[in-house]
Order: C-alpha cells, then sequence, then structure tokens
C-alpha cells in the first residue's frame, strides 16, 4: 500500500453499517461528524432497493444523520441509468417503495426484467411471466445480487437468490449494476474528483463492500455489525485491509491512519 496517494473519499454503506432498519448503529451519528471534519470527500454508497431515494433520505434523516440527498448514491440510479441507455421497457420487481426512482420509465410491454429486493412480488405468477419474457430473449438486470441482509428480526434472503434462480431456469446470466461491480464503485467516486486508490470503502458485506472496492483498487473496511458474520474475513482473497468492531472504530482508523 505505501504506493497509494492520499485519502481523498470515503465510501459508506448505510443498511448494517450505519444502521439496522430503524435503529442507529450505537455512536454512528458521532463517527460521521469528525469524519465530515476532516478534508475527505464522503458519498454514501446503498444496495438497498427497498425504498426510493427520498424515503431512505428521510429515514437517515430520522436517525440524526447528517446527509444529503446528493451523496447518496443507490445501485436503484445505477439500473435507471442503464435502462435508459438501453432504451429498455422494465418489468419491475421491486416493492412499491422503490418505484419513484423509476419515475417516467416506459413500463408497457416490458422487454426487459429488473430484479430488485421485493418480497412481495416474488410469487409464482410474476416470476413466471419474468421467466418467459427471458425466453422470449428479454435482458435479465439485477439491481444487485446479495445472497442476505440484516432486519431488526435477523438475517433475511436477498434478491440473488431470486436473480440465481431466473438464471438457471431461463439459461441466461443477468447484468449487474450494484455493488460488488466495478462500475458502481467508479460511477460513486466520478463526482468526487478522484482515483480508486484515493478511496476507502467501509460496509458490512464482506463480497459486496469489501471485496468489490478493494476490485475496484480501492482499500476495503469490514465491520462487524449488520450482516457480518464470523469468520467473514476469510471468504475473500485479498482479505479486508482492516475489520472493525463497528463504524465508529473504522473512523477512527481512518483518522488516525490514513489522512
Amino acid at each position: 500500500m505505501a504506493s497509494r496517494r492520499a485519502l481523498k473519499a470515503v465510501l459508506i454503506d448505510l443498511s448494517g453499517t450505519l444502521h439496522v432498519e430503524d435503529a442507529a448503529v450505537p455512536g454512528a451519528q458521532e463517527a460521521l461528524s469528525r469524519l465530515r471534519q476532516a478534508s475527505v470527500a464522503v458519498k454514501f454508497v446503498t444496495n438497498t432497493t427497498k425504498e426510493c431515494k427520498r424515503d431512505l433520505l428521510e429515514r437517515l434523516q430520522r436517525l440524526h444523520f447528517d446527509v444529503q440527498e446528493t451523496e447518496i448514491f443507490t445501485s436503484l440510479s445505477a439500473a435507471r441509468s442503464l435502462l435508459e441507455q438501453k432504451g429498455h421497457r422494465p418489468l419491475l420487481l421491486v416493492e412499491e417503495s422503490a418505484l419513484e426512482d423509476f419515475r417516467g420509465i416506459d413500463t408497457s410491454e416490458p422487454n426487459a426484467v429488473v430484479v430488485g429486493l421485493a418480497p412481495d412480488h416474488f410469487d409464482y405468477q410474476t416470476l413466471n411471466q419474468a421467466f418467459r419474457l427471458l425466453l422470449g430473449g428479454a435482458p435479465l438486470i439485477a439491481v444487485h445480487k446479495g445472497r442476505y441482509y440484516r432486519r431488526g428480526d435477523g438475517l433475511a434472503l436477498g434478491p440473488g437468490p431470486f436473480v440465481a434462480g431466473l438464471e438457471y431456469a431461463a439459461d441466461c446470466r443477468a447484468t449487474v449494476v450494484g455493488k460488488p461491480e466495478k462500475s458502481f464503485f467508479t460511477q460513486a467516486l466520478a463526482d468526487l474528483g478522484c482515483s480508486p486508490s484515493e478511496a476507502v470503502m467501509i460496509g458490512d458485506d464482506v463480497r459486496d463492500d469489501v471485496a468489490g472496492a478493494q476490485d475496484a483498487g480501492m482499500l476495503g473496511v469490514l465491520v462487524r455489525t449488520g450482516k457480518y458474520r464470523t469468520g467473514d474475513e476469510a471468504k475473500i482473497h485479498p482479505p479486508p485491509h482492516l475489520t472493525c468492531d463497528s463504524f465508529p472504530q473504522a473512523v477512527e482508523h481512518v483518522l488516525e491512519n490514513l489522512l
């Protein structure tokens, strides 16, 4: 790491790192305030697909996090950009609360399938409709392929298993737009004016947050909150730059060692 340039940006995951549903990680608000006082840019990057960016921002502000809408980059934003670039008319398998981020997108006579986290839509009839579209040549777009995430009542299935099921049934491969895709991280960094070698990612998902960031050329810091499970550090190579108990400890490391 001796060849790395001075740190200019910190990318921060949201669900599982700063909060779990409507409960903030202890000390996370104060740690974020300390980070903001340093000479480093901050951006929040999330695979959350359960709610639109506006609802997500309102949740964070209710939890007293100092966050602005322009600082949030979501996998829903990346999915919308791809749909607009390709001119696709999607069948949207996302929750009603996330539809706002696709407002204005033509969904008549779908010629593409977009899968996010949509428990209310993962029924046989809807998945079979998606399957038939895929058999007819429609592309499969995964907002992300997270295996699971942390809810207030414990771990829960993410969209990944449903994406994998559609891939298997239709003998196709999804285009993934969220973490851990390299393009997601480079898009998030683009308006911060820094390269991956000048950034660090803090998150609770060893594959999507940490491995994805490190594959893109960033440092990855894993936190033992949210979806973290004992032994996650050993699931990727190279291992995380650092594993911390929580976001506040990760911020301490950034402030003391990386700036």
